[in-house]
């Protein structure tokens, strides 16, 4: 650690990151003797001054051409790698490090950092001055190649606005993006380093160092279990009970210093929720900042296009809109005592679909000066709007700037509640404003696909307005294994409101309630319901209605799939959703339930057992006895397979077992093996049993208390217990042991995995109607698990 080795206590602030790079100015001095024609130079967080509590050093070794130059270097670093200290540095001549930074745009980057720090000064000088001069003059041919370089390193990272776990260095927002706006600054470019900009980059330096000092080590990642301690001690405190959820939070001083707590202790009262908004506040600052400086770097590198008259060129791009200077601005005949209450969505519409800047000083006016939307909205508002919606690739930039400057606080006022708001969740990677746009933007693909894309649209963007509110706890942090507040029943009558707030007519403003009410039941019941059974069918058919509603369902999931994250859908969600909505089509279009599919021919012929491979299947056939899916589901825990679905049945006294299946680890097992191992068990090997029972032994582990729910209705002819319990490998196989030991005969069972945790689905055969029998296998599962 950085403040051990040059003997300054942890802090957090300007002060403390300004002390430790005093302190460490004087302990490498202590290590270079003076000598002329030899500097030693910092760049990066030493040269700016701004030392994090686990950071590295930058340092470059200048010298003249001097001779023992190797063995110098070798003296001065080899004690700052025996202290521990991560160490990137270089041995150059004056010469070198300037031809470098012409090749190399992130060393002219570095060197405008460059600070002396020991030996010659007049030699460290002549650097930052010459590498400043050569940058101020080729900095505009050089951005180009920046901004390249910039935008792979945010594909890579994400942005910090939105993410739940961001790298407060690397992504789009970060510290590292604050280096690009000081050298377009120093280039005279702009004026990227606003006071504001230079605000979020202090607190975001206040985060990195708190973290450094909350997990002990350097790591730039703020990942989600430490966010409460990172907001202890930066002063962020969770609000006392009746406290207001608008309070300001209490900014950390810029010298406060104080001793860092034991790495990885208790969070404290710390809000990491806070915490998590201030920062995506300070990224959305960053970006906003570096947007305008790509921009004004661009116009002076192209020049601007100009009329006969010399003027900047104006192109109408829509009503009240004009391009002016690669922006979009107001028309003159726009700017009247009484501007249009829809000027606002208007123009953001505009820039979606034209993917064209709005300018900062309209961006300014409409905020001053254009009025709010009267309720209902007049249509053309109204259009605007879902135009803005299905703008695709668009529509995020344009969102992002009206946000910027409270725009989309007076279109929706629900807006500010959502904004930035957390979703703890493992399988969301976006905070749920940008989930909610992001989702509208995913829609924009699949409005060929229904008979209202204009719904499709506003439910996609509306789908999760119920989060965050009392008894909608789906961004909260109910405890592990507990069902989630219904969200989409406390967003239906919020998402109805608003649709009527913007005009639509009271039937279409109560399907868009109806989206969101239902925009969970398909993957949920595909996923956890037996498909093949037509009380299943049924059931969704009478919720959905009808066959336009089912489209704009269908269409809606995958939306909301691909918004939240890669961990939200697989090609096996999406085989068994397009299952389940053709066979609720076909009970709709036809009012008769499709028959269950047949067992596999394979199965149902030739000796016993039977054995059937593929890429995502294992089928088994055997002789009928009790067990078999318990001892199928060891047999695939031992070869590390998951099951995702598993259907049991007998067919002319054979019992069939058929599971979906997918790697555990993403590596597939020896399908020799694999069918070898089934057969023996099958056939009762007890070799095998030990096998699969000393697995399932050490696979158990610790956590929140598991729930057990029965469903009495939810089948034809089965009841269905559900299971909620922490994922673990050989679940499936002790819990059906357990329910084969207690007499419960497995029909069907599927498995939903959800982050960490698993919803699982056993239809039992039988009514089981007799509350201590019911009591008596709950204890016999839940002990299992």
């Amino acid at each position: 650690m950085i403040n051990e080795v040059v003997g300054v206590p942890g802090g957090i602030g300007e002060g403390a990151r300004r002390g430790r790079a005093a302190a460490f100015d004087g302990w490498l001095s202590a290590l270079l003797p003076g000598r002329e024609g030899i500097a030693l130079v910092a760049v990066g967080g030493l040269g700016r001054r701004q030392c994090a509590p686990y950071g590295d050093l930058d340092l470059v070794l200048l010298h003249a051409g001097v001779a023992g130059v190797d063995e110098l270097a070798a003296s001065l670093w080899y004690p700052i790698w025996d202290a521990g200290v991560r160490l990137d540095h270089s041995v150059r001549t004056l010469a070198e490090a300037l031809s470098v930074a012409q090749d190399d745009v992130k060393v002219a980057l570095a060197l405008l950092d460059a600070r002396f720090v020991a030996g010659d000064r007049g030699l460290a000088d002549t650097l930052t001055r010459t590498a400043t001069d050569h940058w101020r003059r080729t900095a505009v041919r050089q951005l180009p190649a920046l901004r390249e370089i910039t935008e792979a390193r945010w594909h890579t990272h994400g942005e910090l606005a939105f993410l739940l776990e961001g790298d407060l260095k690397e992504a789009a927002g970060g510290l590292r993006d604050v280096g690009i706006l000081r050298a377009i600054a120093t280039a005279g470019i702009t004026d990227a380093l606003r006071p504001a900009v230079r605000a979020a980059h202090l607190r975001l330096l206040d985060t990195r160092d708190a973290l450094h000092q909350q997990v002990g080590r350097r790591v730039d990642r703020l990942v989600a279990q430490e966010r409460d301690g990172v907001a202890a001690l930066l002063g962020l405190r969770q609000l006392p009970p009746g406290g207001s959820a608008a309070a300001p939070l209490r900014q950390l001083p810029s010298d406060r210093s104080e001793a860092a707590p034991r790495a990885g202790g208790p969070a404290d009262d710390g809000d990491g929720d806070a915490l998590l908004r201030r920062v995506a506040g300070d990224a959305r600052t960053v970006s906003h900042a570096l947007d305008d400086a790509w921009r004004a770097a661009d116009r002076l590198r192209s020049g601007r296009r100009r009329g006969a008259d010399g003027r900047p060129l104006r192109r109408p791009v829509a009503r009240d809109v004009v391009e002016h200077d690669g922006e979009l601005v107001l028309a003159r005949t726009a700017i009247g005592a009484r501007p249009d209450p829809s000027l606002s969505v208007r123009i953001a519409a505009a820039a979606a679909t034209t993917r064209l800047p709005i300018a900062r000083a309209t961006c300014e006016w409409l905020a001053a000066y254009c009025p709010p939307l009267p309720a209902p909205w007049p249509p053309a508002a109204r259009s605007a709007l879902i135009t803005l919606l299905g703008a695709g690739p668009g529509l995020v930039p344009a969102w992002e700037t009206c946000d910027r400057y409270g725009l989309i606080d007076g279109w929706l006022p629900e807006w500010t509640r959502l904004r930035s708001l957390p979703q703890h969740n493992p399988v969301h990677r976006f905070t749920l404003d940008r989930h909610l746009v992001q989702t509208a933007y995913e829609a924009s693909r699949h409005t060929r696909e229904v008979d209202r894309p204009d719904l499709l649209l506003l439910g996609a963007f509306l789908h999760d307005i119920g989060k965050g509110l009392p008894g909608a706890g789906a961004t909260g942090r109910a405890g592990r294994h507990e069902p989630a507040a219904d969200h989409s029943i406390v967003g239906a009558p919020l998402a109805a409101a608003v649709a009527g707030r913007i005009g639509l007519p009271a039937p279409e403003a109560a399907l868009i309630g109806t989206l969101v009410r239902l925009h969970l039941l398909l993957p949920d019941v595909a996923t956890r319901r037996d498909l093949s059974d037509p009380k299943t069918i049924a059931g969704v058919a009478e919720k959905v209605g009808d066959t336009g509603t089912l489209d704009l369902l269908h269409a809606l999931v995958r939306a909301d799939a691909a918004a939240t994250g890669p961990a939200a859908w697989s090609d096996w969600k999406g085989r068994l959703v397009a299952e389940l909505v053709s066979r609720v089509r076909t009970a709709l279009d036809t009012g008769a339930l499709p028959a269950p599919p047949a067992p596999d021919p394979a199965l149902v012929a030739g000796p016993l057992p039977v054995v059937h491979l593929t890429e995502d299947t294992v089928s088994v056939a055997a002789a009928d006895r009790r067990g078999l899916l318990a001892t199928v589901a060891g047999c695939l825990a031992l070869h590390r397979l998951e099951v995702l679905a598993a259907d049991a049945s007998t067919v002319d006294g054979r019992a069939l077992v058929e599971c979906r299946v997918q790697p555990r680890y993403g590596l597939a097992p020896d399908p020799i093996a694999l069918s070898a191992d089934l057969r023996r068990a099958v056939n009762g090997d007890v070799s095998v049993t030990q096998r699969l029972r000393g697995r399932a032994l050490a696979a158990r582990s610790e956590g929140a208390a598991p729930r057990v729910v029965w469903h009495r209705e939810a089948a034809t002819d089965a009841v269905l217990l559900e299971l909620r319990a922490a994922d673990a490998a050989g679940l499936l196989y002790r819990v059906t042991c357990a329910l084969d030991e207690a007499g419960a005969q497995v029909r069907a069972a599927r498995i939903s995995t959800l982050g960490g945790d698993v919803v699982d689905a056993f239809y039992l055969v039988g009514g089981w109607p007799d509350d201590a029998e019911r009591a008596r296998l709950e204890a016999a599962v839940l002990a299992a698990v």
